[in-house]
């Protein structure tokens, strides 16, 4: 185990929590967190909202559950090897998709849109507004009043407009600052993540070819090197050995290249890698390159695929229409999203809709959508 870094948060040094709170007995207060997130009802939901496709289209897919774990495993690595508080990490990756709206990234565009006029939707604000307001299980405070570090690395961006509502965690965004290394790492390892498996998810679904995919100099690469060494491997293990060593490779390179620059910049505590100048965690510029070029694929030849849109056209016109009606009419909400819609102003209605549109799996979405045309 490598020592732990100087720079690394601190439960000692932690900027607290929103509501004080006497220490648990037998826990620290980034496993306080991950436990806290676990448990929430927010958490649960995700093992039915997609990651790329829809949850009923298949029962080997990722979804946002699944997908929240391997980033943390990914994650809890790095900070391993790098000596860096496991525990914070992995409350981040864990918490990080907690605000996504079913559907994927077709739902959270769909969801910004209908908010427009409203202060708009984007699904990292709502991860935080999950952990600070909606989730409702303790009676001294809303929300799961997580410590400050977890609630920075769950902000991964926000414009300053945002900023400005958010208090000490939008703070970063106006001064031009850094997250500390935990947060750096858990935005690197969610990537790492999907990256890597939906092109596992994209082959299985036959949307992706071995062809295509050997276009990419990170799967060309590992693909020479399996079929040398196992020419009669079936595609199924064929597909799984190269993506394992793809992950392998980038890990590899993102640990030592954050070594490399964080013993270069020398900080000595998380204040001074939040002044830094520059994120410390990263790779390569050669594995940065190759690994952004992967993504730019999936962008183009499966998030884009004809199939794939067909299906995004069918769940937009559903969360449009499921927007339109609790507008029109927010007692068809349950009562207490009902009660809190109709106690503001067209804004915070509309808000509240969001929340719990935001709040539905894909399966309970589709529900409803069915019972309201009904």
């Amino acid at each position: 185990m490598r020592e732990r870094l100087a720079a690394a948060a601190s439960e000692a040094t932690s900027r607290g929590r929103r509501y004080a709170e006497p220490p648990a007995e037998y826990r620290g207060e980034y496993q306080r967190d991950r436990d806290r997130i676990v448990h929430s009802t927010a958490f649960r939901r995700l093992v039915y909202k997609t990651q790329v496709f829809v949850n009923h289209e298949g029962d080997l897919y990722r979804t946002r559950l699944t997908h929240s774990l391997e980033v943390a495993q990914i994650a809890r690595t790095v900070a391993l090897a790098l000596g860096l508080a496991e525990d914070l990490t992995e409350a981040i990756c864990l918490a990080h998709d907690l605000g996504h709206t079913p559907f994927g990234h077709a739902g959270q565009d769909t969801l910004n849109e209908c908010m427009r006029d409203y202060g708009g939707f984007e699904h990292n604000l709502q991860s935080l507004r999950v952990v600070d307001k909606l989730e409702a299980k303790y009676a001294d405070f809303p929300g799961l009043n997580l410590t400050f570090e977890t609630r920075e690395g769950i902000l991964k961006h926000c414009s300053k407009n945002n900023a400005r509502k958010l208090g000490d965690v939008g703070k970063r965004f106006l001064e031009r600052t850094q997250p500390g290394l935990e947060a750096q790492l858990a935005d690197l390892a969610d990537s790492i993540a999907y990256n890597n498996h939906d092109v596992d998810d994209g082959f299985r679904a036959g949307l992706l070819s071995l062809e295509q995919l050997c276009s990419q100099s990170l799967f060309e690469h590992e693909h020479r090197i399996v079929t040398e060494r196992y020419p009669k491997l079936e595609d199924r293990r064929l597909i799984y050995e190269i993506i394992r060593r793809m992950i392998n490779r980038v890990v590899t390179d993102l640990i030592e290249t954050s070594r490399a620059r964080i013993e270069e910049a020398g900080p000595e505590s998380i204040e001074e890698v939040r002044s830094a100048g520059r994120r410390l965690v990263g790779f390569s510029p050669e594995v940065e390159a190759r690994h952004l070029s992967l993504k730019r694929f999936l962008n183009e030849h499966l998030y884009s695929h004809e199939k794939k849109l067909a299906m995004t056209e069918k769940v937009q016109e559903v969360l449009r229409e499921l927007f339109t009606t609790y507008m029109a009419d927010v007692t068809r909400m349950p009562d207490e999203f009902a009660t809190a819609a109709a106690a503001g102003d067209e804004s915070r209605r509309a808000r509240v809709v969001a929340d719990y549109i935001a709040g539905m799996t894909d399966r309970y979405a589709l529900k409803e959508h069915e019972r309201l045309q009904a």
